[in-house]
C-alpha cells in the first residue's frame, strides 16, 4: 500500500494562494481546513477499499448511522512539520497508527493498518502540501477518523465504515500563544472508569469531559483534572493532556498507564527524553494530596501537562474549591523549558533526530 494507491479528484474550487494565505495568517485551532480530504471504505466482503483524496465537503450520511446513535468512532492526531530546506516531516506517525488500531478493536471497528494509515498522510499532505506552514512554530494538524456508517439501529458493531482524514494548518493551542495554564480539580466527574474506554482515543470521552471543561472555565482556569472513578483521590490526566510533576531532586513524576488513561504519543516522548538525558522518570500512582502538599512545601517545583496538540505546556495553578496553589513562581520551569524546546527543535529540524522519529513524507 502506497499514496498512489489514493486516486485523487482535485477541487475544482481549491483556495488561491491569496485565500490561503488569509486563511493561514492566524488560523484558530482546528477551524480551517485544507481543500482535499482522504477517505476509504470497509465492508466485510471487501476489507478496505475505494481510496481515494477528493474535494473537501459536507457529508452526506444516512439518519440511522450507527455513529449517529451509538458512538462507534475512534480518531488520532498528529502533525506534519516543514522544515527549513522545504522538506515535510511528521513525527512518530507509527505511534499514532498503532494507537488508532488499538482504539479501533476497543470500539470494535476495522483497524487500519500502519502501512495504510502512512500511505493515506502522504497522499494527502502530496495533494494539499502548500497548507503546510512554514512559519513560526505552525504545523499542519492531521485529523484521521473511523465511523460506523451502517444504517441500522440494530446494536452491534457496523457493518460499514468510513475512514477519513482531515487536515488543519494550525499555530498554537492555546489562544495567546503558549503560557502557564491555570488546571480545576474535577468535581463530581470522572473521564473513565476500570473496563471501559479510556485509553480509546473516541469521541465519548471528549464529550463527557466538556461539562467540567465548562466548570474549568467558570471558575477562571484553562483545563480540568480528573481523578480516577474508584477513589476519587489519584490524579489521571487533563481533559485532552498528560500530566507530569518534577520534583526538587531532579525525578519526575506521571501518573502510570492503567487502562484509563490515554497513553500519549507525547507523553511517551516526553518520557524517553527526560531518561535520555539522566533523570528518573517515575510512573507510579499519585495521590492529589500527596501533588498538593508537595506543591506547598516545595518538593515538586514544576508541572506540566503535554499532547499532539499543545505539545509541553506549563501549569501555574492548582485549583479545587478548597485550595489554589501556585506551582512554583507561577511560570515556565528549567525542565518544562527544555522539553518544549528539545521536543519542537527535533519536530522542526533544528537539532538532530537522534532517536529517529522523523518520518519525511515529501
Amino acid at each position: 500500500m502506497s499514496a498512489e494507491d489514493y486516486a485523487v479528484t482535485p477541487h475544482p474550487q481549491a483556495a488561491t494562494a491569496e485565500e490561503r494565505a488569509g486563511l493561514m495568517a492566524a488560523p484558530v485551532f482546528g477551524e480551517v481546513f485544507t481543500d482535499h480530504v482522504a477517505r476509504a471504505t470497509w465492508t466485510p466482503d471487501a476489507g478496505w477499499s475505494n481510496r481515494r483524496i477528493e474535494p473537501f465537503a459536507d457529508l452526506s450520511l444516512h439518519p440511522g448511522a450507527t455513529v449517529l446513535h451509538y458512538g462507534q468512532q475512534v480518531f488520532e492526531g498528529l502533525k506534519a512539520y516543514r522544515w527549513s530546506d522545504g522538506s515535510i516531516r511528521l513525527f512518530r506517525p507509527e505511534a499514532n497508527a498503532a494507537r488508532m488500531a488499538a482504539s479501533a478493536v476497543r470500539l470494535s471497528l476495522p483497524p487500519v493498518s500502519e502501512e495504510d494509515f502512512l500511505a493515506s498522510i502522504e497522499a494527502l499532505v502530496r495533494v494539499d502540501q502548500e497548507w503546510v506552514p512554514d512559519k513560526g512554530e505552525a504545523s499542519l494538524y492531521l485529523r484521521p477518523l473511523l465511523i460506523g456508517t451502517e444504517p441500522s439501529l440494530a446494536v452491534r458493531p457496523s457493518r460499514q465504515v468510513e475512514y477519513m482524514l482531515l487536515a488543519c494548518p494550525v499555530g498554537s493551542y492555546f489562544s495567546g500563544g503558549v503560557k502557564p495554564v491555570s488546571i480545576w480539580v474535577a468535581q463530581g466527574f470522572h473521564r473513565a472508569g476500570a473496563g471501559g474506554t479510556g485509553q480509546a482515543k473516541t469521541a465519548g470521552n471528549y464529550a463527557a469531559s466538556m461539562q467540567p471543561q465548562q466548570q474549568a472555565q467558570d471558575h477562571g482556569c484553562d483545563q480540568v483534572l480528573f481523578l480516577d472513578a474508584r477513589d476519587d483521590r489519584y490524579i489521571e490526566e487533563l481533559g485532552g493532556m498528560n500530566v507530569f510533576a518534577v520534583r526538587r531532586d531532579g525525578s519526575v513524576w506521571t501518573p502510570r498507564i492503567t487502562g484509563t488513561i490515554l497513553e500519549g504519543v507525547t507523553r511517551d516522548s516526553v518520557i524517553e527524553l527526560l531518561r535520555a538525558s539522566g533523570r528518573e522518570v517515575v510512573e507510579r500512582d499519585i495521590a492529589l494530596d500527596e501533588l498538593r502538599a508537595g506543591i506547598e512545601d516545595g518538593s515538586v517545583v514544576e508541572a506540566f501537562a503535554c499532547g499532539t496538540a499543545a505539545v509541553v505546556t506549563p501549569i501555574a495553578r492548582l485549583v479545587s474549591p478548597d485550595f489554589d496553589v501556585l506551582v512554583g513562581d507561577g511560570g515556565s520551569g528549567a525542565v518544562t523549558s527544555w522539553l518544549r524546546e528539545t521536543l519542537t527543535d527535533i519536530q522542526y529540524g533544528r537539532a538532530d533526530d537522534a532517536l529517529g522519529w522523523m518520518r519525511r513524507v515529501l
